[in-house]
């Protein structure tokens, strides 16, 4: 079944930093006030392992709920049923993520998705680099990425200043979350599989992000003049 998001801001805690007990040397770093910005963990290439950093360096983070199913798997004795709920947050400011979370009951599923959605998070290249426009603002993407998962391909494509983001309603929810304004998607595959679709977008993104000459990736849309 699908679940549609039902104002889950409502449930959001103000996070104290202070009661919390890290256990990762990069959590300890945040709450000693050495790291303060995500983007220092990424360049230093740190894992995120806790949900809390995030949570930390990202107050604005919001959440969506794109998918919840009911799975199964059979034992020797019967079978036994789960919830999987898929999760995406995002910043609106170039950031974003995609999680996955499983359980008995729906709650306790959403919980687990949004906070590996956390720890998954990835930050967005944005850039202009659309043939139709110069404008030299961060509104897209700089170049053409792909990303796939399973059978399903995904293309994103940068788009003129004002088109918006066209895409299919998931992806679309992702990009947005993430900060970005315009932008053609392209998929192809068993696009029905929404969480399939979902990480096809998460690795396209992920491609440009890790790519060796990004200082020339961002400095692209600037030079298109």
């Amino acid at each position: 079944m699908e679940y549609r998001n039902r104002d889950r801001e409502r449930e959001k805690k103000v996070f104290n930093i202070e009661a919390w007990e890290p256990k990762t040397s990069v959590g300890k770093r945040v709450k000693a006030h050495e790291i303060t910005t995500i983007e220092q963990i990424f360049h230093e290439g740190k894992g995120i392992e806790e949900a809390e950093i995030i949570e930390a360096l990202l107050p604005n983070l919001k959440s969506d709920i794109i998918e919840i199913i009911s799975v199964q798997r059979m034992t020797k004795n019967n079978r036994k049923q789960k919830y999987r709920a898929t999760a995406i947050v995002g910043d609106g400011n170039g950031h974003v993520g995609v999680g996955v979370g499983k359980d008995v009951e729906v709650k306790a599923a959403i919980d687990s998705s949004i906070k590996d959605a956390k720890i998954k998070i990835i930050p967005i290249i944005m850039g202009c680099g659309s043939w139709q426009c110069a404008c030299g603002t961060q509104h897209s993407l700089p170049l053409v990425a792909k990303g796939k998962c399973g059978s399903v391909e995904v293309i994103l494509r940068p788009a003129p200043r004002g088109l918006g983001v066209v895409a299919s309603e998931p992806v679309r929810k992702m990009l947005e979350l993430g900060g970005v304004k315009d932008l053609w998607s392209f998929s192809r595959g068993r696009t029905r599989a929404k969480y399939n679709v979902l990480m096809a977008t998460y690795k396209a993104l992920l491609n440009v992000a890790n790519m060796k000459n990004i200082a020339e990736v961002k400095s692209i849309s600037s030079n298109k003049k």
